[in-house]
């Protein structure tokens, strides 16, 4: 160990974290702030313990992770400040401080949901072969999180190099963990999953430094995952309003002298490697170096990302292809599905499916088939664990990899909202450009199918939040066509497939034909009225409607996140009516921002819809249609429209 550095780094984080306190008092931080003071030999040690190409995904305590793994003091504190000159342009503030640059992945404010993204990098080391290692930190609290326990148990079937490093200060927020976890030994919970665990003195730099390198090599070459518990105390409050009520000082007491730079300071001494004026030499320096460090930053805080360069970061950015005239043959829209990916799988090496049941199985309603026999490096199937394989797509993607996730029933990606909606839509403007989030996810939504209230929701409109592209083809020429553009996007897409079109008919592409993410898809140039939809219920208007076709100008949406504005306002200013239809209710849905787009031109007078009734559906086949859109609704309202 390198004692001098070490030291350095103890103490640049310790004055740094009590710098931080300074400028709030002088409000200057806006917003919170989560200190590690007293955790320093975590945060050194497991840093100086690591390699070049190891990645930290830390906590939103991670501070100390960023001054041991190298990032500019400078920078820290400018993003502290929220100026331009943070490590994250100003936009992440205390909680978020990517800096891939320096192995740090930045941290997740979300308790626990680090750990699958970190398991996601870890997949992207072994697929490639790399003899790196991905470290989850967790606090105490993170330790009871559901996602936590499922990616020990994929980490462990799949033999991932992944350390799970569990910083156990004692205390969640205010509450003790003697009190919320239910065992004095966490560590052990590993054993669970047949994880190799330990438990270490988290105060004592050299046992953590010593036994993380040991713990590093054994992962290496075991290609096993292991599982460290750091115990450890945070001697300031859980954030910046926090002023410790809830635990006693004789506690508070007990620990300070156990403050681990103390206690480093006491072992250089008595071992003889550094005497008092060499320690003191060090802090000069360290206390110099903060205070001059956060003085510039400072003097620059007013120099913030503007508004525009914000919006820049948070647009999704659509791809770039070259499509050619499609040659076309007859499939069902199944069928579709399964010929993009397995041209996505054949034409990118860095691709692969990931989901429950996609095996042997062949995909909940048949759509992977045998994709396992014909790619089986590229076919992960995984135990029932959404979150977890949801935010290891996260991960993965922003190592470089394509994951392709199926979650087996639309209903089921609340369970993967966290990782889509906090971590995938928003990973590139948080990390102010360094991370991208190329991944899709795939899901069947939607009813007539007799499987109840829990399995047959359309929940597209959840998805529907910057960051996140939201696709929803209605035939199997655009289903192929989109779903290809979407393996080029470097933003996450979400891509919803209705059940009730499985079985549908319909032309196909071949492997050059490409559709652009974005735009809507017009068809035919009548005059009477447009027809706007997406997904299943534009693929019912179309039938029910066809009789008129000559006097209908239809826009398949497609994708419907973001919409196609230009488009639709063209449009709708050319013709002037509108009927919209949609498989979900109204209130807050794709057919509301439609109308609102129409009325954004002035002429929105003649506009009606058709969506599904405000309510759950139920198992009663005549129950579900009755609460569905219909070919006999779509056609009602097009005549009271004026359509003849």
């Amino acid at each position: 160990m390198d004692y001098k550095r070490a030291l350095s780094l103890m103490l640049l984080s310790r004055y740094a974290e009590e710098y931080v306190e300074e400028l709030a008092s002088k409000g200057l931080i806006w917003g919170t702030y989560h200190l590690s003071i007293g955790q320093e030999a975590c945060h050194i040690g497991v840093s100086m313990a690591l390699e070049d190409g190891d990645i930290v995904v830390p906590t939103h305590r991670c501070h100390g992770y960023n001054i041991g793994l190298g990032s500019s003091l400078y920078s820290f504190f400018s993003e502290l400040l929220g100026s331009r000159h943070g490590l994250c342009g100003g936009i992440g503030g205390s909680m978020h401080m990517t800096d891939m640059a320096h192995g740090n992945f930045g941290s997740s404010a979300v308790v626990g949901s680090g750990v699958s993204i970190a398991g996601g990098v870890a997949l992207s080391f072994a697929r490639r072969g790399m003899e790196n290692i991905a470290v989850a930190v967790m606090g105490d609290g993170a330790a009871s999180r559901g996602t936590v326990h499922e990616m020990m148990n994929i980490a462990s079937i799949w033999n991932l190099p992944i350390l799970f490093l569990l910083e156990n200060n004692h205390y969640g927020m205010s509450a003790s963990s003697s009190r919320m976890i239910s065992t004095d030994a966490i560590y052990r919970r590993a054993g669970g999953y047949s994880i190799e665990s330990s438990r270490i003195d988290g105060n004592d730099i050299l046992t953590v430094y010593s036994e993380i390198k040991r713990i590093r090599e054994y992962i290496i070459k075991s290609h096993r995952p292991y599982f460290v518990e750091l115990e450890t105390y945070r001697m300031c409050g859980h954030s910046r309003s926090d002023r410790n009520a809830y635990r006693s000082r004789e506690e508070e007491m007990v620990w300070q002298k156990r403050d681990p730079i103390g206690l480093f300071k006491s072992y250089l001494l008595s071992s003889s490697i550094l005497d008092e004026a060499e320690i003191s030499s060090i802090e000069k320096y360290a206390e110099r170096t903060v205070r001059t460090e956060a003085e510039r930053a400072v003097r620059d805080m007013a120099d913030t990302l503007s508004i525009e360069e914000l919006e820049g970061l948070a647009s999704v950015r659509f791809p770039h292809f070259h499509s050619k005239t499609p040659q076309l043959h007859r499939g069902t829209f199944r069928q579709a599905i399964y010929e993009a990916l397995d041209e996505i799988l054949e034409e990118n090496g860095r691709a692969f499916l990931i989901g429950e049941d996609i095996g042997a199985y062949g995909g909940c309603f048949g759509v992977t088939g045998d994709l396992y026999r014909k790619h089986p490096d590229q076919v992960l199937e995984t135990p029932v664990a959404e979150e977890a394989f949801s935010g290891m797509a996260v991960g993965a993607a922003a190592m470089g990899e394509l994951p392709i996730v199926e979650l087996m029933y639309g209903d089921f990606s609340t369970l993967a909202s966290d990782a889509l909606i906090n971590h995938a839509a928003k990973l590139h403007y948080m990390s102010a450009g360094q991370l991208s989030c190329p991944m899709i996810l795939r899901t069947p939504m939607g009813g007539g199918t007799g499987h109840g209230a829990q399995h047959t929701q359309s929940l597209e409109n959840m998805f529907r939040v910057p960051g996140l592209i939201a696709v929803a083809p209605s035939d199997a020429l655009s289903a192929k066509a989109l779903l290809k553009s979407a393996a080029l996007s470097k933003d996450p897409v979400v891509f919803i497939e209705h059940k009730k079109l499985y079985s549908e008919e319909g032309a196909i592409g071949d492997d050059g034909f490409f559709l652009p993410l974005g735009k809507a898809i017009v068809e035919g140039d009548g005059n009477d009225m447009l027809v706007i939809g997406y997904s299943h219920a534009f693929s019912l208007a179309r039938k029910a409607l066809s009789d008129f076709s000559d006097k209908i100008t239809f826009i398949d949406l497609a994708t419907i996140h973001p919409l196609d504005e230009e488009t639709i306002k063209r449009e709708y200013m050319r013709v002037g009516k509108a009927l919209i239809v949609q498989d979900t209710p109204l209130e807050c849905s794709v057919a509301e921002s439609v109308i609102r787009i129409i009325a954004e031109t002035g002429m929105a007078m003649n506009v009606r819809t058709v969506s599904a009734l405000s309510m759950p559906l139920a198992v009663s086949r005549r129950l579900e249609s009755a609460a569905l859109p219909s070919l006999e609704r779509i056609r009602e309202e097009a005549f009271l429209l004026g359509l003849r």
